[in-house]
């Protein structure tokens, strides 16, 4: 079916599901979040796919073995996409990420070595200036205090390299767009927007490589 945006009912189950993390919930609201939550996602996906490759829905349940938090249920819907791209709706924003979340030690050592680089850091730098005036956030999840091993504290990139990934995000707050083919118009835009940093990324970071150094 064509992707038309998320039902109010999308927002509702998740709302319900933030007061009652059961199984008891999740069981009487199972139909509502098959139909009015993962079936627009899914309508969604397969319109992205020619552009941005297949996508895959995350499933909704927690691993709660290593977590203080023993709720069952994921109080969000997220897809990924083979592009790199990333999607997630909750009850409260909707949000599209890109880039390499976790980056791997070999990773990161390809990523601070393009971004020591002169030529290739100030490329990145060149990238990511027009992203942020879109109101797109170029970011880590984990950032070191001060510079890595090896870099002087004062290199003209010390922010970028301090990073130990490299995470473009940008999220719009809940409202009657969401039911709208506006919903895909703001992915779409987004995943466009940052293109360029991808490829920078692929090109000079890459996949991670395991101990015997395969890919």
């Amino acid at each position: 079916m064509a992707f038309t945006g998320w039902p109010a009912e999308a927002i509702e189950f998740f709302d319900g599901l933030e007061v009652d993390n059961s199984k008891t919930y999740w069981t009487a609201h199972k139909h509502e979040y098959e139909q009015c939550v993962q079936a627009p996602m899914a309508d969604l996906l397969a319109e992205l796919a020619p552009e941005f490759g297949d996508g895959r829905i995350f499933r909704p349940y927690r691993d709660v073995r290593f977590s203080r938090d023993k709720s069952p249920y994921k109080t969000n819907i997220a897809a990924s996409l083979a592009s790199g791209g990333y999607l997630s709706l909750s009850a409260s924003s909707f949000g599209v990420g890109s880039g390499i979340y976790r980056m791997a030690p070999d990773q990161i050592e390809r990523y601070r070595t393009a971004v020591a680089d002169d030529r290739l850091g100030s490329e990145l730098q060149q990238i990511i200036g027009p992203l942020e005036r879109q109101s797109i956030s170029v970011s880590s999840h984990d950032v070191l205090k001060t510079a890595p091993k090896g870099y002087p504290k004062d290199h003209p990139r010390i922010d970028l390299l301090r990073y130990k990934d490299l995470v473009c995000w940008k999220e719009w707050p809940i409202g009657p767009w969401l039911g709208t083919a506006k919903a895909k118009k703001n992915v779409v835009e987004f995943l466009r927007a940052t293109g360029p940093i991808n490829a920078w990324l692929a090109a000079h970071v890459g996949e991670a490589r395991d101990p015997h150094g395969r890919r």
